[in-house]
């Protein structure tokens, strides 16, 4: 597997973020079906934005590079990736590079024009295949670079002369340095050959990058590329595409700094708020949506918690519930296999929690127990949750941009007798039907960082 990785000039936002853990888990979960994974991902790390960057902040283009490789890794691993088997980088596969292009050159799929070197379009008859778009179309609705040197306004670089002040690498056709699309075609044919199963990247790849990858890669190698095309969908900030362009972002430094929360914490909502959306499909990014995440996951901990509690002692072992187990396993991965259903696969977590937690009430041996918080760890680390231990989970509301000393200054002040008597008052108002104060009084405790769990039986625990 191929996934096209981040071009390293800025810090990394929840776009980049969703990317990441959508092909984590795709990783995470082959793996899990007994499938030999190499998976690659690679830096471009020599690009406009980087050499405009540098001369912004006045340092060496490989001291911006380096410096946001570092910061790609931090978040990373506050999100929970795991590290891909081989990560290159452009600029150390020029060689590479290089002869890719020389031999579209010497099949005449590409044409030197001065320093530059571009591949002509016109000589690969299914581009466009990827998007299932026409070349008349793509013409008119493309953004095209005008180049009255180009045979066609659709041809793209391959090798671009130096200019001054930019780095640049020796050629047949001059020192320069490479496009971008060759880059990835000549890293990704390197370590996995010509043709591999996978190859991935965000849904804004698909043309041109991908498309041209197709083009060029095939051309040279005279086989097919990618077997499977895998495009993410993107996060949305009021349904607009999140993109430092339009400065609509949050980076995923921010998203840890602003919240309350631990990093492990922290991890495990935001990978369930993005993989309760299908990947393919556009997220819409919300305080609420990441509340809501938050508070599924506070509602399986808080499971969790309650099989970690002794078993009544005259229960008795539970032939029923193994033959549950084994369902529950067969709708995960038949939701997984379902191309990577996740949304699907996390309804099933939750109608099993509401199932185990019928079953509590009724008794459930230790044993039993045991097997229920085995199977959500053994399903759950396919999509990278329910791998912490019970007590690190902090179940107080998820807040950004509220320092976490108030939210624990304002918790100290609490006593639980005080606690116990608004559970009362709600339970009072519960019982007139008065809805609406219940409501508020839960908010208020909320508000405060208490968590209320209203159980089967009709009590009602808190825990902060």
């Amino acid at each position: 597997m191929y996934v096209c990785g981040v071009t390293v000039y800025d810090e990394c936002h929840l776009g980049h973020a969703r990317s990441a853990i959508v092909f984590d888990i795709i990783r995470r979960y082959l793996t899990y079906r007994g499938y030999q994974v190499n998976y690659v991902k690679n830096f471009t790390d020599v690009d406009d934005k980087i050499l405009n960057r540098a001369a912004e902040e006045s340092i060496p283009w490989k001291q911006v590079t380096e410096k946001y490789v570092q910061a790609y890794y931090r978040d990373m691993h506050r999100l929970g990736v795991t590290n891909p088997d081989i990560e290159p980088r452009a600029t150390d596969h020029m060689t590479e590079i290089i002869e890719m292009i020389q031999s579209l050159v010497d099949k005449e799929h590409a044409y030197q024009v001065d320093h530059d070197v571009y591949f002509q379009v016109s000589t690969f008859a299914s581009y466009g295949q990827l998007g299932r778009r026409k070349l008349e179309d793509m013409q008119a609705g493309a953004r095209v670079e005008v180049d009255p040197r180009k045979r066609d306004p659709m041809d793209f670089a391959l090798w671009k002369g130096t200019k001054p002040g930019e780095p640049a690498w020796e050629s047949p056709w001059g020192p320069g340095r490479p496009g971008w699309h060759i880059e990835c075609s000549a890293m990704s044919i390197h370590h996995l050959g010509g043709t591999f199963d996978i190859h991935g990247g965000g849904k804004d790849l698909i043309f041109p990058h991908h498309e041209n990858e197709i083009a060029q890669s095939c051309a040279a190698t005279g086989q097919g590329f990618s077997r499977f095309w895998v495009h993410n969908g993107f996060v949305t900030i009021d349904e607009e595409k999140m993109s430092k362009s339009l400065g609509n972002f949050f980076t995923v430094r921010e998203i840890f700094d602003k919240s309350n929360c631990s990093e492990a914490v922290t991890a495990e909502t935001l990978r369930y708020f993005l993989l309760t959306t299908h990947y393919r499909s556009d997220v819409n990014f919300s305080n609420q949506g990441v509340s809501e995440a938050k508070a599924a996951l506070d509602n399986l901990y808080g499971l969790f918690q309650r099989l970690q509690e002794p078993a009544p002692q005259d229960v008795n072992e539970d032939a029923a519930i193994q033959p549950r187990f084994t369902q529950f396993a067969k709708a995960f991965e038949e939701a997984m296999d379902d191309d990577f259903n996740t949304p699907k696969a996390f309804a099933e977590f939750q109608q099993l929690r509401t199932e185990i937690n019928q079953m509590l009430v009724l008794g459930l041996s230790d044993s039993s127990r045991k097997q229920v918080r085995e199977i959500f760890r053994r399903c759950g680390a396919p999509v990278g949750l329910f791998q912490l231990p019970e007590n690190e989970w902090v179940s107080r509301p998820l807040v950004f941009g509220q320092a976490s000393e108030t939210m624990q200054g304002e918790k100290k002040e609490l006593t639980d007798e005080w606690v116990q008597e608004q559970i009362q008052h709600r339970a009072q108002a519960r019982s007139q039907k008065d809805f609406a104060a219940a409501d508020q009084i839960r908010k208020t405790l909320a508000a405060q960082g208490i968590i209320l769990e209203d159980r089967p039986d009709g009590t009602t625990r808190w825990k902060r």
